[in-house]
Parts: C-alpha cells; structure tokens; sequence
C-alpha cells in the first residue's frame, strides 16, 4: 500500500483570529531524486508567508502538505484528499509535469485554483486551458527556446540534445528546435530518473556536435553533468543547459565543473529589485543556502496568490476577479511579472553563466538578455477570452 507523507504547518501570524483561515494544498516531490526542488519551493513559500506577516491576502495560512514521490498515483490520491476531506482553497507545489497532468482534472472539475510555481506543459498553454490554472514560473518549452536562439546566435551548426522521456522533457527539445536554426544531429529521450548516461555521452563522442543541448532537473541533472565532465567533453563540445540544470542545487553536487557552463533562466541572484534583494538575503540567512530558481518561483507563488486575494477582499468565490488580477501582473521577484489569456507568462530571459568568485564559492552570473517579454507558443490556440 503507497502511503501519502502528510503533515500541516499552521503559519503564525493569526492575530485578531476573526478572518477565516486560507487552506493551501502544497503537493510536491519532497524524497527521492527531485527532493531538492520541491524543498526548495517550500521553503520560498513559506519564506514569503513570514515576510507577509503570516497571511495571504489579508488571511491567515494554513498550508498542507503531501510527498508525491514523483508518482502519479501518489500525487492523484493526495489532491483527492485535499479537496474531499480537507477542503483546501488553492492547490500549489508540483515540480513535474508529468504529475501535474494526473491531477489536473481533479483540481479543475472541483472549481478550485491550481497555481503552478514550476510544472508549464503545453497541454495547459493549448487547447487545454483552463480558467482555473495560472503557471507563476514559464510554460515549458520557453527557457529551451532561449538556448536554441543563443545557440544560433553563436553559429553553433550541428547539436546534439537530450532529455527525459516525460511531458516536460518533450516540451524542452521541442522549444530548443522551435529557435536553433542548426542541425541536430542527436535527439535522445532518456528514462525519467535515470542516472547512468554512459550509453549517451558514448553516443556524443561519436557524433561529434559542435553543442551539447541537455536539459535534466534535479539528481538526473548532477550526474549527466558529472559524467560528461569526467568523460573529458566539457573541453570538447560546448554543453549547454537551461537553468534547471546548472542552478545552485547542481552545483553544490557538482562544483568546479560547473565553472563556464552557460545556462538560460528567466531568474538570477542579481536581479537588482528589493523584493528579489530580500528574497535572496533571508532564504540564505533561513536555511543556509543560495536558493535556486525553483525558490524564486515558490516565493513568488505566494506572492502571486496574495496579490489575487487583495484584489478580491480575501473572497475566492470571487472567481473571475481573483484571476484577471493575477493576470493583469504582480510584483516578483524577477520585477512585474505579467500574463497571457492561457495564464502563462509573459517575461524576459537572461544568458547565465557558472563562475568561481575569489573567495571560491561557485555562482551563476548573468551574462545578458535572451529575449525580452517572451510569451509562449500555444496561447493562440487557448479558447478562453
């Protein structure tokens, strides 16, 4: 029998005790190989319910939470019992997509809010819309779009690209051929979780490419990267990643590797706004560590949810106005964040690079602007007005 992992935080700050408390389901991948980037969105979550004086929107938090083991099944029980037995108000948290396209249905049909802060299939940007679904993060394909335009822009011919064989890993090589005007000579779809990649980087050797294109989130991301390097190919073909895999979390597992790999995002350290300044300073001072872009969008998840409520008085049944003032933009951490009608961003991109600072710790720095408000390929075919 699977069990759910579940346990509830009651987030202080419920002075005065008259406004109805807001009941959040946070499912997420929190063991196992992706546990890095569900922590990461919790900790930015509830890091921006403290900054926010324990409420959202005026009201006091309650946030649920449950491990979805990156099982679908695992996931879809959880959600079940969030709506039927706990009757949460907004769901939130899931870091694949493949996960967010087993729950969905539950979510939507139940008239309930899921707020993405990472998980952008093209399912939901298309045809699949709902009025009931806003992404915080991007749709999936968009980072990938940018590597494909950087790797055009730098005359790389010839790339061979690699991803996992789930919704977002097709989603990913699909944004990369949308804009690298090359030729790939390689399109290979690994297993989901899959960490021995001796087979593919035998694969490139043979292929000789002038760019590798590979995009694995979490544990799968720190051992292709740490293979390649030992295979030599770092001084050989030009790796390059989207920000997934070469953020803060790969390269405390990787280290000096890193140095030089170019990655896009649309997130940085440096962005220079105070509420990303903040951000920044407290989760390291919170938990020790130099958040990742899956941070930012856990913070900013809370921030999206709050400015929603404030519009709204703190009323979900206020649907329809919850929603437009989500779309119509909100203060982030990456500065005003604003949507398209499919309730995907729409934002710029930044070229990042891995770099080793004097005093030896090892960071992103930006390198410069990919695209500026870059929205997504789908939303034309998104129904909703």
């Amino acid at each position: 029998m699977v069990v759910v992992l579940a346990s509830s935080l009651l987030v202080s700050g419920m002075a005065g005790g008259q406004a109805r408390t807001l009941r959040v389901g946070f499912v997420s991948t929190l063991s196992g190989g992706g546990a890095a980037l569900g922590q990461d969105v919790l900790d930015a979550f509830q890091l921006a319910v403290r900054h926010l004086g324990g409420r959202l929107g005026g009201l006091p938090v309650e946030v649920l939470t449950a491990d979805d083991q990156l099982n679908p099944d695992v996931a879809r029980a959880a959600v079940e019992r969030f709506l039927r037995r706990d009757r949460v108000d907004l769901v939130t948290g899931i870091i694949f997509s493949n996960v967010l396209l087993a729950v969905g249905d539950l979510v939507f049909s139940s008239g309930v809010f899921y707020i993405s802060p990472n998980a952008g299939p093209s399912e939901y940007a298309g045809e699949q819309c709902n009025l009931h679904f806003l992404n915080v993060a991007w749709q999936n394909d968009n980072m990938h779009e940018a590597m494909g335009h950087y790797a055009t822009l730098k005359n790389y011919e010839t790339a061979f690209i690699l991803a996992p064989n789930y919704p977002a890993g097709r989603d990913a090589l699909a944004g990369f051929k949308r804009f690298y005007k090359g030729r790939v000579v390689s399109e290979v779809y690994t297993r989901l979780g899959q960490l021995d990649y001796s087979a593919e980087i035998a694969q490139i050797r043979a292929a000789r490419p002038r760019a590798v294109y590979a995009f694995y989130p979490g544990a799968m991301g720190v051992n292709f990267i740490k293979q390649y390097a030992e295979a030599g190919l770092m001084q050989q073909v030009q790796l390059l990643v989207p920000g997934f895999s070469a953020d803060a979390d790969v390269i405390r597992a990787v280290g000096k590797p890193m140095v030089g790999v170019f990655n896009s995002s649309h997130w940085a350290l440096e962005l220079f706004n105070p509420i990303n300044r903040r951000f920044v300073e407290d989760f390291r001072r919170s938990y020790g560590r130099i958040p990742t872009l899956y941070a930012a969008q856990g913070y900013d998840t809370a921030l999206a949810i709050d400015h929603g409520l404030r519009a709204v008085a703190g009323d979900l049944g206020r649907k329809a106005e919850f929603r437009k003032a989500i779309l119509s933009g909100f203060d982030s951490t990456r500065g005003r964040v604003r949507f398209s009608k499919n309730g995907y961003p729409i934002q710029d991109y930044y070229l990042r690079q891995v770099v080793e600072l004097p005093n030896g710790e090892i960071v992103n720095r930006l390198r410069g602007t990919i695209f500026r408000n870059h929205g997504d390929a789908y939303v034309e075919k998104c129904r909703l007005p």
